[in-house]
């Protein structure tokens, strides 16, 4: 087996405002689950720096 019998994998990269009419009913959805799932990623670390602000504020009462 030889570094070129394998097709690499290609990572999904989804820009704002990108063209879409080019995109294929699959690759929308995987898009769609690439970027719910960079939302869920987002408001997890939101909600942590929001207890870590919730922390540091009564440590100061």
């Amino acid at each position: 087996m030889s570094l070129f019998d394998e097709e690499p994998k290609r990572k999904i990269a989804h820009e704002i405002g990108q063209e879409l009419s080019l995109l294929s009913v699959a690759e929308l959805d995987e898009r769609i689950g690439v970027l719910r799932g960079e939302i869920t990623r987002l408001e997890e670390e939101r909600a942590r720096k929001g207890d870590s602000k919730v922390a540091a504020e009564a440590l100061f009462r």
